[in-house]
């Protein structure tokens, strides 16, 4: 596997994130399941042949859950995963380490006007990511449309709203905007193969799921 590298993000919006998670890191496989729904649905959904060589990108990778389970899914696909959080990192490093080659993982945030991967990917996945992008998530959108071949998929599963201001700023303490403002942006700008909300904990917050085409 190609291990990342360990320059730091200059950008302040990197720099809280990396803040953040120095902490998060040590606990955030064992704590995050109880509420980040989604993710193994999301994966089941992917309009991708299965056999197929793909190359697949997660922004936000984090602890690589994801890329663990999508290396599984797609015995034949190339992955890159890039994340702001060095301490991240070090435990997706850790943990796909058995894929070898396959995995590649970038430290820098996911710049927007450049190229960040070295090929265009075929499918484009947040997980939990794009809430926490504040300022910027627009422009996350942005670039990920531009980097996608064409043709080619985005994958999102995130909170999407929830009826109780208190949660909502309990959220925001966590760096996490919560108001809806994702799926709407999401259906318009991509032809959307597969869309979803659900409530969670009763209807404290709802979660979503998309996936989308390029056209």
């Amino acid at each position: 596997m190609h291990q990342p590298s360990l320059t730091a993000p200059p950008d302040k919006q990197a720099q809280k994130m990396r803040a953040y998670y120095a902490f998060h890191a040590r606990i955030y496989d064992a704590t995050r399941w109880s509420f980040l729904f989604g993710r193994k649905q999301l994966i089941k959904k992917i309009p991708l042949d299965k056999n197929g060589q793909w190359h697949i990108a997660e922004v936000g990778c984090g602890t690589g859950y994801n890329l663990e389970k999508l290396a599984a899914v797609f015995p034949n696909a190339r992955l890159s995963g890039i994340d702001v959080s060095e301490n991240m990192l070090q435990k997706a490093g850790e943990r796909l380490h058995k894929f070898g080659d396959r995995v590649e993982l970038l430290h820098r945030p996911f710049a927007p006007g450049k190229t960040n991967f070295d090929s265009p990917p075929d499918l484009i996945i947040f997980s939990y990511a794009l809430t926490m992008m504040n300022p910027g998530w627009q422009k996350m959108l942005e670039q990920a449309k531009a980097e996608l071949r064409p043709g080619g998929c985005i994958a999102v599963v995130d909170f999407h709203d929830s009826p109780f201001l208190f949660f909502k700023k309990h959220m925001g303490g966590h760096h996490v905007k919560m108001d809806g403002h994702l799926l709407p942006v999401l259906q318009n700008d991509f032809r959307t193969a597969a869309a979803k909300t659900a409530p969670a904990y009763g209807g404290l917050w709802q979660y979503f799921y998309f996936i989308g085409q390029k056209d």
